[in-house]
């Protein structure tokens, strides 16, 4: 069958030109080296310096991807969310990210599917936005961060037809995070990253499941990066609370429930962890993820499936027929216009 990662990243330097200048970009520098901290800062930026090239480059891509056993890569951009934009530049930014992943995607329409990206903090933009990516762009799927902005939550009422358009649309919402809201507290020994990122997951998927938006969106796919953070395996401890405290109890079933309503990739790196995560959310629920090409990511998916997984069917469910379960039919036509299933 043919393979799926859900979570690879493409480079956009031409809109990013845009931010140049700007005092809300500049501030957020400052921020995330802060939250950083020197050490993590200073590896940051070397690095990134040799990542443009697999960034950008579609031979490097291709070639990792035959490495890995990968077939088909759905591309999102760099996931920095810029919620500092007033809404001309974040119009005309995202317009230009969203074109950069849709064409760099065209240059191998066999092998990648592009991933949308909107300006949450402005929701009314957002909605347009994903709009335009979708059904102008063939996008098939959007990535949003874990707020929408500082003090926004996403179970904020403000977001209410961003959702909406999401279900109608009939396209997962891919929630991917940067760094945490903790901030310097994880400025020593990258932090900022292996604990920060999957802090925030939980608590955005957290503020999902308890706000209630799943309940009120029924048929809303939400896909979380890094395997969901910590949500999946401490589910039980909301169980608790949820079966204990009635003001725990703001949604409709205990919270461990949503989680075979969500997609997870299978970036938990370990065989055990893996397993876990395979009965705690069930196989049509995990997905390959690479997150090509940054250095927490895996370049050995399939290997390390086929190493944890000894059930064939399973293995399939995960590195194939999950994916077509959360991106629909708009992948699937996509691939089978391709002669690709």
């Amino acid at each position: 069958m043919t393979t799926i990662d859900v979570h690879a990243h493409v480079g956009t330097p031409d809109a990013d030109r845009l931010l140049t200048g700007e005092a809300g970009f500049a501030a957020q520098l400052t921020a995330d080296a802060q939250a950083l901290g020197p050490a993590s800062a200073a590896y940051n930026r070397e690095q990134f310096a040799t990542l443009g090239r697999r960034l950008t480059a579609l031979p490097d891509r291709l070639a990792a991807m035959d490495a890995a056993r990968v077939d088909v890569q759905a591309v999102s951009a760099t996931p920095i969310a810029r919620p500092w934009m007033e809404r001309p530049l974040a119009d005309r930014y995202i317009g230009e990210v969203n074109a950069a992943v849709v064409d760099f995607c065209h240059q191998a329409p066999d092998r990648l599917a592009p991933v949308a990206t909107v300006s949450l903090h402005l929701p009314d933009l957002a909605v347009q936005q994903l709009r335009a990516a979708v059904v102008d762009a063939g996008a098939v799927g959007v990535q949003i961060s874990t707020t929408a902005a500082p003090g926004v939550e996403l179970d904020d009422p403000s977001l209410s037809e961003f959702w909406e358009t999401a279900v109608a649309l009939d396209v997962p919402v891919l929630i991917h995070p940067w760094g945490c809201s903790l901030a310097a507290r994880l400025d020593v020994g990258y932090m900022f990253n292996h604990v920060g990122n999957p802090t925030e997951t939980s608590l955005a998927l957290s503020r999902l499941i308890f706000g209630g938006v799943l309940d009120r969106f029924p048929g809303l796919r939400i896909w979380a990066a890094h395997a969901g953070g910590w949500l999946p395996s401490y589910s039980g401890r909301a169980d608790h609370a949820w079966h204990r405290r009635e003001d725990a109890r703001t949604c409709a079933h205990p919270p461990s429930w949503y989680l075979r309503r969500m997609w997870f990739d299978a970036l938990v790196y370990t065989a055990p962890a893996l397993r876990f995560l395979v009965d705690s959310v069930g196989e049509d629920h995990v997905t390959i993820g690479t997150d090509y090409p940054f250095d927490m990511g895996v370049d050995d998916p399939i290997d390390r499936i086929e190493a944890a997984l000894s059930d064939d069917a399973v293995r399939a469910a995960v590195t194939s027929g999950s994916a077509h379960g959360l991106f629909g039919s708009r992948l699937t036509e996509r691939l089978a216009a391709r002669g690709i299933r």
